[in-house]
């Protein structure tokens, strides 16, 4: 079993993506951002943002769920701490530094990394996550969303080459120097395995769309890796929030469908579920700038063959006073717990250190 995170940083604004159409409250609190037309329904009382086309059908074929207004005890609206909230399945009065699924590799995937072996986990994006932070040394494996792997002419690269060719290093250079090699290997067969993928589904060319289309490449090729992340930016949409917004959601929406097509065309569809999460989601109440600021609770989507797609937890309550909160109903913690226990087989209290509530998507 695989598992894909999809990452919206800045904070998805959850209300305008699944909107509560039926509640005087949520016109009442956004007269300019509130969306009127063209949503898909879900439900007599919700309906998707029209730009998640994609996702509704996924909704409507079983291969989706919706887990409604997700978020945890006091929460915190710093991107950088909230990230790190749920990176690292901590309570907002604790930090650690382990992430969630790092400890995940601990408990399920220990041992030294073989030089040989698959990565553990790869990420699509410029930092390893910490997610992946762990305290036993595993294999992770890091690129870009698009390109060639082809090493540039800066100074780092330079002494990336010739550390590699040096002969008769001791010491801690040594053991660097066996690790680039091992990286420079796993390099190369990534390579060659996207560069001869055919995918059997179109991918939109946005960042997200190729970033996904090369996990496809790689789970086609039977890699050992037990999970991928990939990042989408530009959620912080604190002014000009509409149209900036339908275009992220448009995004993800068509990239999820493809991703999913492709899996299904190739017969890997029973081995993935793919998540979405967010740091937090927007204030209810818009802003003097045509956007939202940030706020606590939004929606998550966990997309899969093997989902119990539907709707699932209890919709914000939005009788609320102007520029307050959403009280979270789920904890994320309980959809991580599910994760581990029930797709990995995993001991999800000794991961995150005291027992969830389960929910019923697998």
């Amino acid at each position: 079993t695989i598992l894909v995170v999809i990452q919206l940083a800045g904070g998805n604004d959850g209300l305008n993506t699944v909107v509560p159409h039926t509640d005087d409250n949520y016109f009442n609190l956004r007269p300019k951002l509130a969306i009127r037309k063209g949503l898909l329904p879900i439900n007599e009382d919700l309906g998707f943002n029209p730009a998640c086309r994609e996702l509704h059908q996924l909704f409507n074929e079983g291969q989706l769920s919706i887990i409604q207004n997700v978020g945890y005890p006091n929460p915190n609206r710093s991107h950088f701490r909230s990230t790190e909230i749920w990176e690292t399945a901590s309570s907002s009065e604790n930090v650690q530094r382990e992430g969630w699924l790092g400890r995940y590799f601990d408990n399920a995937c220990s041992g030294s990394p073989d030089e040989d072996a698959d990565p553990t986990a790869v990420h699509l994006s410029d930092m390893i996550p910490q997610s992946y932070l762990s305290e036993k040394s595993h294999s992770l494996f890091g690129m870009k969303s698009s390109g060639r792997f082809d090493r540039g002419t800066d100074p780092a690269d330079l002494a990336y080459e010739k550390l590699l060719q040096a002969e008769h290093i001791e010491g801690n250079a040594s053991y660097l120097q066996h690790t680039m090699m091992n990286t420079l290997v796993t390099e190369r067969r990534v390579e060659k395995i996207i560069s001869r993928y055919k995918p059997m589904a179109r991918y939109p060319g946005n960042k997200l769309a190729q970033s996904l289309r090369r996990v496809a490449a790689l789970i086609h090729a039977d890699m050992e890796t037990r999970v991928y992340y990939v990042s989408q930016g530009g959620y912080d949409t604190h002014s000009g929030q509409l149209s900036r917004h339908t275009r992220l959601l448009a995004e993800l929406s068509g990239a999820m469908q493809a991703f999913q097509q492709d899996l299904v065309a190739h017969k890997k569809d029973d081995q993935v579920m793919t998540m979405t999460l967010s740091e937090f989601g927007r204030r209810p109440s818009e802003n003097g700038s045509a956007g939202t600021d940030h706020g606590t609770a939004a929606p998550l989507f966990v997309m899969g063959s093997k989902v119990n797609g539907g709707l699932m937890g209890s919709a914000p309550d939005l009788n609320i006073g102007e520029n307050k909160d959403l009280k979270f109903s789920t904890d994320f913690r309980s959809i991580y717990s599910s994760v581990l226990d029930r797709w990995f087989d995993a001991d999800s209290s000794s991961i995150l250190g005291e027992k969830f509530d389960h929910l019923p998507f697998v």
